[in-house]
């Protein structure tokens, strides 16, 4: 489950992490009530999980009512990336000095969490651990143990961190690991840690992600699941039980595993598509479930063509065909072209069984993946 940034600030500031005065507003009235609250200037920050929202137009600072005005009616409402904007957070801005970075997540390769620090903050990390990656100064941690206050300090001071804020943001860095231990959490970050003329630091953005399956265990996490969704896509893939983000292409994807799922994603941008959707419906491929995922795709007003990646391990490739040929005989009308490619048991006897006047079938993903990205070009003409 990932947090809208107002959720995630509001564990951060309970835990001591030193936040911005903000409100959350869901109207143009509200915003501005609580720029006169607040004083000026202020920052008005759409709540959708994409990032870059300041580059798409999502962030706006407001020196007076007029300009805070006109950014609560440029935000409230509009399209980002694919993401309708129903509310925003007002936020004091924040004169800073300098920005920098904090985050935990798991080191998969090594088997252990992580700890990360970088001066180049307010920016994407993706960006600078790809530019420059010895700017960001990392520590593993023994998960049994926690992290040591002397492991912070070190990954702070290796990350050029200046001394005299040194001891504030390593404090914050131990905050947050505790904050990502005991929520389950998969992710956390603070970018930007802003660091202020009087040698304050302060959270200027938060990100949390949790562990569905750990969500049991969070009863108060568990509560903000319903108001995390962006939208209505999310909201039926959490009742539907399916693994979905939302990206802001137009080919959509279907498979019955992360892994294929993923593969799939890299093939459509690799031969020159863009990716509208990761969508894992399991194990499994009965009618149902696959009518409910071409349902969400479907209801994605940006998809203009949809592709099914299918491995048929313990759910034999014939099942899974007669799955597919049922669920689709449940529409009126094939709304977008569906490219089919199925491997593994007993792919070629449902390869045979698929309705190809429903269906368009590939015996290859390559093959799939290409023709999928060619209906999404004829669907745009």
């Amino acid at each position: 489950m990932r947090l809208h940034e107002y959720q995630a600030k509001g564990l951060f500031a309970d835990a001591g992490i030193p936040t911005p005065d903000s409100r959350l507003a869901t109207s143009v009235d509200e915003v501005v009530d609580a720029g006169r609250d607040m004083g000026y200037p202020v920052a008005v920050k759409a709540q959708v999980h994409v990032g870059g929202r300041g580059k798409a137009g999502g962030i706006e600072i407001a020196t007076d009512e007029d300009e805070l005005r006109e950014a609560a009616e440029s935000i409230i409402g509009m399209d980002l990336k694919g993401y309708h904007v129903d509310r925003v957070l007002v936020e004091s801005a924040v004169d800073f000095t300098n920005e920098l970075y904090l985050g935990v997540t798991l080191d998969r390769g090594e088997g252990e969490p992580v700890v990360m620090v970088s001066s180049e903050g307010g920016v994407d990390i993706e960006e600078v651990a790809a530019e420059t990656p010895e700017a960001i100064a990392r520590e593993g941690v023994d998960p049994a143990y926690g992290l040591h206050p002397f492991q912070a300090r070190k990954a702070v001071y290796e990350a050029g961190v200046p001394g005299d804020v040194a001891r504030a943001v390593s404090s914050v860095l131990e905050t947050l690991y505790d904050l990502w231990e005991n929520n389950d959490a998969s992710e956390a970050e603070i970018n930007p840690l802003m660091v202020t003329s009087e040698g304050d630091v302060v959270a200027a953005d938060a990100v949390m992600n949790v562990d569905d399956d750990a969500l049991f265990r969070h009863p108060d996490l568990a509560e903000m699941e319903e108001e995390s969704y962006t939208d209505d896509l999310e909201r039926k893939a959490g009742e539907y039980g399916f693994d979905y983000v939302r990206l802001s292409g137009n080919v959509g994807i279907i498979g019955n595993g992360a892994g294929l799922v993923m593969t799939t994603l890299d093939l459509v941008d690799y031969y020159g598509g863009e990716p509208a959707n990761f969508l894992d419906i399991g194990g499994g491929a009965k009618a149902e479930r696959v009518a409910n995922a071409l349902d969400m795709v479907f209801s994605d007003p940006n998809v203009d063509s949809v592709v099914f990646n299918i491995f048929g391990g313990i759910t034999r490739g014939d099942e899974v065909a007669r799955g597919i040929n049922d669920a689709l005989a449940q529409f009126d009308e094939i709304p977008k072209p569906v490219v089919v490619r199925l491997a593994g048991t007993n792919a070629e006897e449902g390869m045979e069984i698929l309705n190809t006047e429903l269906v368009q079938v590939e015996r290859t993903l390559e093959e799939a993946v290409q023709r999928a990205v060619a209906n999404a070009e004829e669907g745009n003409l």
